[in-house]
């Protein structure tokens, strides 16, 4: 494919290089910072794109009458490789909705105009393997390491033909070109509290993207909240990315002087998602600087003022009402215009020979290969986060403690009902604390996860299934943990018979409660925007927990319009089996108020209760089931809301 350029362009700095370097970089002659593997130049073109939302209520409240409101309109033009184009405007003019259209990460609103990929139509499941876009905000998993986080995603996007080996001296190479060398070993940590700086993050954003070796690459607003120096060494790491031939789009706002320079062409946007520029820079900005002074009226550029902040200025609404014009409509009768649309038309034509984009799979990876990776990633994370473990090791245990010495060797005294109620309550009680800190503490975890998660099955990393999955399985050797060291200390304690069968049952119950608990978080994390909004709605339920557990009022008891909701409450099987597995064998006599002779153990807990104490292998399967069914409203939920709207 040939690599197309303005031949008017060129830069002192020497950081841009002409056309035919780039064609020779492109057909692999020229050996080149992150060029080991190989990768086809892509140019994009678009034609006429609108995009329309829905008009918002309160506008409609405001007396208009349209049903949707229009943000992009009639937008042309092309981005080619080796080619760094500026998106610019004004705020509210479109330019990073401009970006998520035609990157395909809108999640809502309507879509019209012809939008290609080297003269094929654009297919975003295709289009995903070949294309990378770094968002305004870094997102990633704070528990890794920039390396990590590398060769995580160029396993996850490289294609199975690249070797093991490849992929590492790849994303070696992408460290180098990014100069993020030196910080490999740095963990990422959260933005603004620990980690990476934001300029870090921003390179890390990038490097990301461009391990999965894309010929186009989107990036929104690079150098936003960085210093002058944090942006240059950011825009350095734009332009050698560049310079590989790829494909290279960048939103950015109010820039200076020389990061304005770096880039070659100007797409610029007015207010209601119109262009009124869109060619090339010139050395010096020379080019848009003329094509603004020819328009009778626009006042010339002062010596050294910033061209980005005069061509905004001249441009402006308030410029347009005293010129008494429309710059868009300008554009449109210019000779720049009718060039690009002559460009637009030749590439949305394919080149002789040329053969549209096909991947066998819509992944790079096979379901067990993505699960892999994610699962290898969640392993870190959560090894990495003391705070979180910690916190639920040390109540789990301060807990165990707790009961073991209140109820200490209570589990012998077996003479009244009395009894046996206290021991079954504590039981009962230290259960539902752990639980419930369980579920409370994984939510944030989740949350944060959730949000990468958005962004990386957006880039088709994956699929929703392998991450979740691997989500659930993470938990349970931590939970193992927490179980095992849980029941040695309140099974010994409080002095429960010893014997495998009932210690065994004990462990169980105990495990699957701890792990249902910990996925009832992870699920109302899934389908709530936020882990705030999650921890309000998991409370909610404790009290119903509580209350239909079966121990504050035994099944019998509860009225038949509610009994219902015993059936379906997990910790109501958490007691039941609790309860059988310790007592339901027993024939031991114990005093009951307001029976004249004493009753066996076994008998009571089945009339006062209402437990079949040869229920227990249905009770062990149901719950199984809570937390089966928890992980898969997970999965399930994880798959199909998507909170994060654009």
């Amino acid at each position: 494919m040939n690599v197309e350029r303005m031949s008017s362009k060129s830069n002192t700095n020497g950081l841009k290089r002409n056309s035919s370097s780039l064609i020779e970089e492109a057909n692999g002659v020229a050996a080149k910072k992150g060029m080991i593997l190989p990768f086809s130049p892509l140019a994009m073109s678009f034609d006429t794109v609108n995009y329309y939302v829905d008009m918002p209520p309160e506008m409609k409240e405001q007396g208009v009458t349209e049903d949707r409101l229009q943000l992009l309109c009639g937008v042309t033009g092309a981005f080619r490789p080796g080619v760094l184009t500026a998106l610019m405007g004004v705020s509210g003019a479109g330019k990073t909705t401009l970006m998520d259209v035609l990157a395909g990460r809108k999640t809502g609103g309507y879509i019209e105009g012809d939008v290609k990929i080297s003269g094929f139509p654009k297919k975003q499941e295709t289009f995903a393997r070949i294309s990378g876009y770094c968002e305004q905000n870094d997102i990633h998993s704070p528990q890794v390491t920039i390396r990590e986080s590398l060769i995580y995603s160029a396993f996850l996007r490289l294609p199975k033909e690249v070797s093991k080996e490849e992929k590492m001296v790849f994303v070696d190479e992408v460290m180098d070109l990014v100069e993020l060398d030196s910080l490999k070993d740095a963990i990422v940590g959260l933005p603004g509290v620990t980690g990476l700086s934001t300029e870090q993050r921003k390179r890390l954003t990038i490097a990301v993207e461009l391990v999965a070796n894309p010929s186009i690459i989107f990036m929104d607003e690079p150098t936003s909240g960085l210093d002058a120096r944090a942006a240059a060494i950011v825009m350095r790491a734009v332009r050698n990315t560049v310079d590989t031939g790829r494909t290279v789009v960048c939103t950015i706002h109010q820039p200076s002087i020389d990061i304005f320079e770096a880039f070659d062409e100007l797409l610029l946007m007015k207010r209601g998602g119109q262009v009124i520029y869109f060619g090339p820079l010139g050395r010096n900005s020379q080019k848009i600087i003329e094509y603004f002074e020819s328009i009778p009226g626009v006042p010339k550029i002062k010596e050294k003022y910033n061209p980005a902040t005069w061509m905004l200025e001249v441009s402006s609404k308030a410029a347009e009402v005293r010129l008494g014009m429309d710059f868009a409509e300008h554009y449109k009768s210019s000779s720049l215009y009718k060039r690009n649309k002559e460009l637009v038309t030749n590439l949305s034509t394919p080149p002789p020979g040329a053969k549209d984009l096909y991947f066998e799979s819509q992944y790079s990876q096979s379901t067990w290969g993505q699960l892999k990776c994610c699962l290898w990633k969640q392993w870190w994370t959560y090894w990495r986060s003391p705070d979180y473990n910690l916190v639920r090791y040390f109540f789990t245990l301060a807990a165990a403690l707790m009961i073991g010495t209140v109820f200490w060797k209570v589990g012998t005294k077996r003479d009244s009902s009395t009894d046996l109620t206290m021991v079954i309550g504590a039981m009962y009680a230290a259960v539902l604390f752990v639980g419930i800190n369980n579920c409370q503490t994984v939510q944030p975890i989740v949350s944060v996860e959730r949000t990468v998660f958005y962004r990386e099955r957006a880039a088709g990393m994956y699929s929703a299934l392998p991450y979740a999955l691997a989500q659930v399985l993470v938990e349970i050797p931590f939970i193992l943990v927490q179980t095992t060291y849980y029941t040695l200390i309140v099974y010994s304690m409080v002095s429960f018979q010893w014997t495998a069968p009932k210690f065994f049952w004990f462990y169980f119950i105990n495990f699957f409660s701890f792990l249902y608990f910990t996925y009832y978080g992870m699920m109302t994390v899934s389908i709530t925007p936020n882990h705030h909004v999650a921890a309000i709605f998991a409370a909610a339920f404790y009290a119903l927990f509580n209350l239909f557990s079966g121990f504050f009022v035994p099944r019998p008891r509860i009225p038949k319009w509610w009994v219902w909701y015993y059936w379906i409450c997990p910790i109501a099987w958490t007691v039941y089996g609790l309860i059988i597995s310790q007592y339901g064998d027993v024939e031991k006599r114990i005093s009951v108020p307001g029976s004249s002779e004493p009753i066996p153990i076994k008998s009571y807990i089945e009339s006062h209760f209402g437990y079949d104490p040869n229920f227990i292998g249905p009770v062990a399967g149901v719950l199984v089931g809570f937390a089966a069914f928890f992980a898969f409203m997970f999965a399930y939920c994880i798959k199909t809301l998507n909170f994060q709207l654009r």
